[in-house]
């Protein structure tokens, strides 16, 4: 196995731990770094030692991921694993991709983990490594001048495969909601990179404006005046779409 370019059979070993599935595979490609537990020639401490993986820290865990514990991993996928898919999905609006690049954010997690340290919070840390995929994804389909809308907000038959439901059977009410979270998404996904991320970090995955800031590497009144600014042109689409307060 090469070091500098693992398989995308090993890629597809570190992920099955943690549930996820591999329909597609067409981002997972070379990444630097060795695999957890090739980076100690000594045994790893048993987990349980420290307690089960559910009362470890994400810090801890991350400690025995580098000594190669299978299910310390496992445990970090389930705390986050849907956090970050849904963070890329709002950022990108294409499920396939966000599904891809969630994927490979915990590919590179793993292989980092001799690395890591507890200098951040871990989840600034994680989602540094998705924000980072996510903007070279939009910066890739600048460049090849993809402009659509997949996923949740293009088609209808996107829309299907997001939410098989027969909307001639839905209420209302749910109707409505639907419309709304549509529209929202467009509005979001419309606005430009620099304050698409910031909005959807604080207003969508609910961060402190300090974690935002980390994250992208911005100085905090930096991420408050893009924040800021950002809501403000939401709220100008928003209402230009026929929807008020959200």
């Amino acid at each position: 196995m090469s070091i500098l370019q693992p398989d995308l059979a090993v890629r597809r070993a570190i992920l099955r731990v943690g549930g996820f599935s591999f329909d597609s595979g067409k981002r997972l490609t070379g990444n630097s770094g060795k695999m957890a537990n090739e980076k100690s020639e000594t045994e790893p401490k048993p987990v349980s030692a420290c307690g089960s993986e559910q009362a470890l820290s994400d810090h801890q865990l991350m400690e025995a991921v580098a000594h190669g514990h299978e299910e310390a991993f496992a445990e970090i996928l389930s705390r986050y694993r849907d956090r970050i898919t849904n963070f890329i999905f709002r950022f990108l609006n294409n499920r396939e991709d966000a599904m891809d690049l969630a994927q490979e954010t915990f590919v590179r997690l793993y292989f980092a983990a001799g690395r890591y340290h507890r200098g951040y919070a871990f989840s600034t840390y994680l989602y540094r490594i998705a924000a980072n995929l996510a903007i070279s994804e939009i910066r890739r389909r600048k460049r090849q001048r993809i402009f659509s809308l997949n996923g949740f907000f293009a088609s209808d038959d996107d829309e299907k495969d997001l939410d098989p439901r027969d909307n001639a059977d839905l209420p209302d009410r749910q109707l409505e909601a639907d419309f709304r979270s549509r529209a929202i998404g467009r509005a979001i996904a419309s606005l430009p990179e620099k304050y698409r991320l910031p909005i959807v970090l604080r207003d969508v995955e609910g961060l402190a404006y300090e974690e935002v800031a980390e994250i992208l590497g911005l100085g905090l009144g930096t991420t408050k005046s893009r924040i800021s600014r950002g809501r403000a042109m939401l709220r100008v689409k928003l209402e230009a779409a026929g929807i008020g307060d959200i």
